[in-house]
This record gives C-alpha cells, structure tokens and sequence, in this order.
C-alpha cells in the first residue's frame, strides 16, 4: 500500500516562481494532495518562504527529477525552457502566453517525434474557458463581433492570449474580422468581454477574474491530466471538455 501511495504522489516543479501567477502555483500545489513542491525557478535567486528555488532549469530537473514542470514566466524565457523540457522529456503545463500559429504547430511537431507532452492554455480560469466556448457557439448567430479585454499595467503582451483564443474560436463559425481592443490599467488583474451585435440588439459575454486563485483549479486539473495526453494540447477546453 505503501509503495501506491508513494507512486500516486507527482513531483511539480514551478518556473517563474516568485512570480505573482508563481507564487499562487506555490501554494496550490503546496495545499493539494498528491502533489509535492519539488522547488521553484527563478533566474534572479530571490527567495521565496518554504520552497527551494534554483537559478536555471536545468539545474532543478537535474536535482529533483519533477514529474511535471508548470511554467508561468515570460514571453523570452518560455521557449528556452520548452527546449530544455523536450530535451529531458519532462511535460510542462504551460500559462505563459506568447506562442501561437506557426510556431506552436512546430512545437506539436518536435513533441510528436520526441513523445513529448504539454498543455498550453491562454487562460486557467474555469468561466474565461466557459466564456470563450459561449463566445464561439453564439458566432455562429451574429455578423460581427469585438473583443475587449482588460488587464494589470504589468501584462507584457496586448493581445492577451486569451484574447486572441477567443477570436480564433468565433473565426472557426463566423466570417469576417473580429477586432480585440486591449485595456491596461492598475486595479485590474484580468477582465474580457465578448460583444455580438446584429440590428436592433447585442448580446454580451463577460469574465472577471478579481484574484489569481481564480487560475488554481485550471491549473491542478491540467496537471492532473498530464500524463493523460498526447503532444501538445492548446487550450483548456479540450481538458474540460473531454472524457481524458
């Protein structure tokens, strides 16, 4: 039994960790069982309360060996830390944002030839993947659509991922542009609605997160899920949506 229990038990280390998405991971997995917080990555050192943190990522797979690395850093650091993954064929769950199109079609094709996995998402939040599934099936009823989404003044990225997911998804039912308006601002963390308008009416989709928490349970799920898929997974609808 004991020898289950040990087995049950998934490694997780944390890239960009004393981050504010970071340090909400931290906990998370420090509050959830069968999860343990094999260490942090920063590049600059800095500490963080209760958690070992290396310098580089090589470093800290070489030392703790984690089941699973989630990676919440930058845009110019995500890449690096994708390649060192594949390398050592240690899946990643992914929220920082910056990969798409081209790209991201050849990151499926180097983690197919390498049995490599990883989710990527633009955003965690259960109701933002609710919000933009909503979007996508009322696209299909309306001519055209905007986008507006809202976001702290640190957010290096306009669009946001989530943003551009959301378009890519009505543009799979509708025809035609639909334009994104970007909003940075202090006292937000991370807002998006989705307005449809024909003649006479429009209809209005709205998600609000007020606080990071809101990421976690997107987060614990997909690294629940990991060792479920195969390559690389974009988006977690196709998570909660599906009998993995």
């Amino acid at each position: 039994m004991a020898n289950e229990e040990a087995e049950e038990i998934m490694k997780v280390i944390v890239a960009g960790a004393t981050g504010k998405m970071g340090r909400e991971v931290c906990r998370a997995v420090q509050d959830t069982a069968g999860l343990v917080l094999a260490g942090g990555v920063n590049s600059s050192g800095r500490s963080l309360d209760g958690v070992e943190i290396f310098t580089d990522l090589n470093t800290a797979l070489k030392v703790t060996k984690p089941h699973v690395v989630v990676d919440f850093t930058t845009p110019a650091a995500i890449r690096e830390n994708m390649a060192i993954c594949l390398a050592e064929k240690v899946p990643m769950v992914i929220g920082t944002t910056g990969l798409a199109g081209e790209e991201l079609e050849k990151w499926r094709e180097r983690a197919k030839k390498a049995a490599w996995r990883a989710i990527i998402a633009p955003n965690f939040a259960i109701g933002a993947v609710l919000m933009m599934e909503y979007a996508k099936q009322a696209a299909s009823f309306f001519a055209k659509a905007e986008i507006i989404e809202y976001h702290h003044e640190q957010k290096l990225d306009a669009p946001s991922g989530t943003a551009l997911k959301t378009k890519e998804m009505m543009q799979e039912v509708m025809a035609g542009d639909v334009p994104i308006h970007s909003v940075r601002l202090p006292g937000l963390v991370a807002h998006q609605e989705v307005i449809l308008g024909l003649p006479g009416q429009t209809f209005t989709i709205r998600h609000d997160s007020t606080d990071r928490t809101s990421f976690m349970p997107g987060v614990l799920l997909a690294i629940s899920k990991i060792k479920e898929i195969e390559g690389v997974v974009y988006g977690l609808e196709h998570i909660l949506f599906s009998n993995i």
